[in-house]
């Protein structure tokens, strides 16, 4: 398995396929993405991994197809009950179901994971190809910003940040989610800056590149059209395998105390209010831990295979 660091954009140029030598049509142009697409395709762990992300994704999108119950609904007579026929899961110390609130929390910890990938994937990109292009003054600024950001671990400056814009009960939902996003999103960003200006400086040397600047392209066209969709493949891969990270990173901020609160029901708030009952009742921590584990382990799979897929050197 290769390096995601040593993908470079140029694997993802395109190719001509070769004329039939019986002067038959020659065949519609391909792509190495359009391949790594295919190679992706043929694996069985591809199909398996997308399967159990997709369930996820739905539990997520509509919880009501796996669960009736209202994940809030709770009574202290059935104060950590054990699993049985009623609730397969157990009810939690507060006599909340706990399947209920397994599948309920995945939304805000797939929505947080999502939303920050999106977020640090918009800025990265954009701030690496500005940096790549441009050069001169305008990478020097970045890099040296990139710098500093990257110095602060993400997790030590979310909790910072969520610290001194603390959530309160009566936080609407969306709210509470966009904060523990940006808390991440604003942190997480040069890791994925530094490889888009990595292709970017390869892609900008390109011959149909050159060839557009000499047509007398505009700068921002030539980003946009040529340079950016060239070069972004990496960086996909990258973030793809950051997904899953993230959503760990939510689970250990809202196990803190500092994540998600209020309302909001999600499987790091269910890990840490089950920490001091885990000999009397492991249930209550081991069904949250098992979603959430599968989970992050899933993206980082998925996210393995896209690298391999795009590295040619490794099929």
């Amino acid at each position: 398995m290769s390096n995601p660091e040593s993908l470079t954009v140029a694997e993802t140029a395109p190719v001509q396929d070769p004329i039939k030598p019986d002067g038959g049509d020659a065949p519609r142009a391909t792509s190495l993405t359009g391949d790594a697409f295919r190679s992706m395709f043929k694996r069985p762990l591809f199909w398996i991994t997308a399967g159990v992300l997709l369930l996820f994704i739905v539990m997520a999108i509509v919880p009501e197809l796996f669960t009736s119950k209202n994940p809030n609904e709770c009574s202290l007579l059935r104060t950590k009950q054990l699993p049985s026929s009623e609730a397969i899961f157990g009810y939690d110390v507060r006599g909340c179901d706990v399947y209920a609130r397994t599948i309920h929390g995945a939304r805000a910890s797939i929505l947080v994971g999502v939303l920050t990938s999106i977020g640090v994937l918009s800025i990265g990109v954009t701030l690496g190809a500005i940096a790549g292009y441009y050069r001169k003054f305008a990478d020097m600024l970045i890099s040296r910003l990139g710098e500093i950001f990257a110095g602060i671990p993400v997790l030590l400056a979310g909790l910072l940040v969520l610290v001194s814009f603390p959530t309160t009960p009566q936080t609407p939902y969306f709210i509470t989610i966009l904060k523990v996003v940006i808390a991440l999103a604003l942190f997480g960003w040069p890791g994925l800056m530094r490889m888009m200006r990595s292709t970017v400086l390869q892609v900008a040397q390109m011959d149909y590149v050159q060839s557009a600047r000499a047509l007398g392209a505009s700068g921002w066209r030539m980003m946009l059209k040529h340079v950016i969709p060239n070069a972004i493949g990496p960086v996909i891969v990258i973030a793809t395998i950051n997904l899953g990270v993230y959503i760990a990173a939510e689970a250990t901020l809202s196990f803190l105390g500092i994540g998600l609160q209020g309302n909001v029901v999600s499987w790091g708030i269910m890990i840490s209010d089950s920490q001091s009952y885990m000999r009397v009742a492991p249930h209550m921590m081991l069904f949250p831990a098992a979603a959430l584990s599968l989970c992050v382990f899933s993206f980082i799979v998925l996210g393995d295979i896209v690298r391999d897929a795009f590295d040619p050197k490794s099929r």
